[in-house]
Order: C-alpha cells, then sequence, then structure tokens
C-alpha cells in the first residue's frame, strides 16, 4: 500500500484507517459500516500483498462530518 502522507491526518477529526480481512467482502462490509457513522473517501478495490494471508483495504475518515446517506 501506499504511503499515508501528513495531509490525510493534518488536523483533529481526520483518520486513515486501514482494514486487513479474509476477502474482499468481508473488507467492503468492513467499510460500509464506517460509513455508516462518519464521512468517509470510500475504497473501489482491496490490495493483496505477496507472501501475506487476505486482502488489504484502505479509506479515509473524516469524522467532523456527517456520513452521506
Amino acid at each position: 500500500m501506499r504511503p499515508i502522507h501528513d495531509a490525510h491526518v493534518a488536523e483533529p477529526g481526520l483518520a486513515v484507517i486501514e482494514v486487513a480481512a479474509y476477502d474482499d467482502a468481508t473488507a467492503f462490509a468492513v467499510q460500509e459500516l464506517l460509513a455508516a457513522r462518519c464521512a468517509i473517501a470510500q475504497a473501489d478495490r482491496t490490495v493483496r500483498e505477496p507472501g501475506e494471508p487476505g486482502v488489504r483495504l484502505r479509506c479515509f475518515l473524516d469524522l467532523r462530518q456527517e456520513p452521506d446517506l
């Protein structure tokens, strides 16, 4: 995965969440749970790291805003 940049966590209320899961469906289900609670820049794909189990997904949260419902 790409590095996390200062801008991603530049002020209070911003967060980067990395999900490690067995499969895509599980990773996206976790992302949906987060999206129901706060504003989120959703990922559209997961990443498989060679030699690592499962998949990874990274999304960016803004706790200062309401989620888009």
